[in-house]
């Protein structure tokens, strides 16, 4: 595994409509756990997982990009983040809480 805060090697991920794209996977250990985040160096679009730190590399570089490329996909759709819940209404049963 690369050292803390490093980037691995450059990756060229396939089977995406159009061209192929070129990513970069970040490495970041986290006590007993590894975030791998993997960038898309085209558009800069970034996708993270979290793994256990003894987890095989390519397991976690593999669904990082799967994450990415389903990011990537879902903008190109136009349909970009998930809706936001509506805000409760006040006095209602919203459960508790703050709004703020």
């Amino acid at each position: 595994m690369p050292p803390e805060g490093k980037s691995g090697s450059p990756s060229t991920p396939g089977g995406q409509p159009g061209e192929p794209r070129e990513v970069i996977f970040e490495y970041m250990p986290l006590g007993a756990s590894v975030k791998v985040t993997a960038v898309d160096c085209a558009t800069g679009a970034e996708a993270s997982v979290l793994g256990p730190l003894g987890a095989p590399q390519r397991d976690l570089e593999r669904l990082a990009l799967h994450k990415l490329q389903q990011r990537i996909l879902r903008e190109m759709d136009g349909l970009g983040r998930a809706p936001e819940k509506p805000t409760p209404e006040k006095g209602g049963r919203g459960g508790g809480g703050i709004i703020v």
